[in-house]
């Protein structure tokens, strides 16, 4: 079987930059277990699969390890190829996730906007072993469906953060969230999951969902500026709308290929 790949750059507008998601657009639905293998051979830290169904597409995001419930890269990415070489015109992608429901995706010249749902968060104590794992206390404590969520004093401290990834692996869930106000945008982040088997992902958008409601409370504000301050650096620009969260930002093709499975 031949299958088309891309790898796309999201939240970026270089190749190099923001989190790299390679797409696959399925005429029909194949294994689990060989879209699996497919992401472990791809080794990103997400592989999505689509398949159009009526005038939407069903979308399914695989780490080298597990599927996920939810993924913003690779759906920005995942839009971006079908905007680009599958003769999307419309405006606007419909998207359904068997595990998360209906996302969408809008096109506004190079800019591509995310429509999520956003996350239930709850304040908790912190786990000891994230404190030890992070080397550093919070000040505050989250808990998310999926993963944690910590707020530092300053982006000095998320941004010279050195986790200890065998620890942060035992504590449960997806990963863990750290976050802190921005020097020059709202907010910044990094995201850290060894449990799904990406020890830094690069840019999170579902990460984002957490985010982008706790900041607009703190701040008061509804539209912000986000960094996630991995090595490759992702550029976010956030709405708050209650129970959804838009999350937006640039994509770039690096490779289009051909797989053999």
């Amino acid at each position: 079987m031949n299958l088309k790949l891309y790898q796309i750059d999201a939240f970026t507008n270089h190749v190099f930059g923001g989190n790299p998601a390679a797409v696959c657009i399925l005429n029909h639905w194949i294994e689990a277990s060989l879209m699996q293998q497919i992401a472990a051979e791809n080794n990103l830290a997400e592989t999505a699969f689509a398949v159009k169904k009526n005038n939407y597409f069903e979308i399914r995001w695989f780490t080298p390890k597990v599927e996920v419930n939810l993924c913003g890269h690779a759906t920005l990415a995942t839009a971006h190829v079908l905007f680009n070489y599958y003769g999307i015109i419309d405006q606007e992608i419909k998207f359904h996730s068997h595990l998360s429901g209906a996302l969408t995706v809008h096109k506004l010249n190079d800019l591509l906007t995310l429509n999520f749902p956003t996350d239930v968060i709850k304040k908790v104590e912190t786990p000891h072993i994230l404190t030890k794992a992070l080397g550093i206390e919070p000040s505050e404590t989250y808990r998310g469906k999926t993963d944690f969520m910590l707020v530092f004093e300053n982006q000095q401290i998320v941004k010279n953060m050195k986790p200890d990834f065998q620890l942060i692996e035992k504590v449960g869930g997806r990963g863990v969230i750290v976050t802190a106000k921005g020097d020059k945008v709202d907010f910044v982040s990094r995201f850290f999951g060894p449990q799904v088997g990406i020890n830094e992902d690069p840019v999170t958008g579902s990460s984002h969902t957490t985010l982008i409601p706790y900041w607009s409370k703190k701040l008061g504000k509804t539209k912000l500026q986000a960094l996630q301050l991995s090595e490759r650096i992702g550029t976010l620009h956030c709405e708050y709308l209650n129970d959804r969260v838009l999350i937006s930002g640039q994509a770039v093709t690096y490779l289009v290929g051909k797989i053999e499975v």
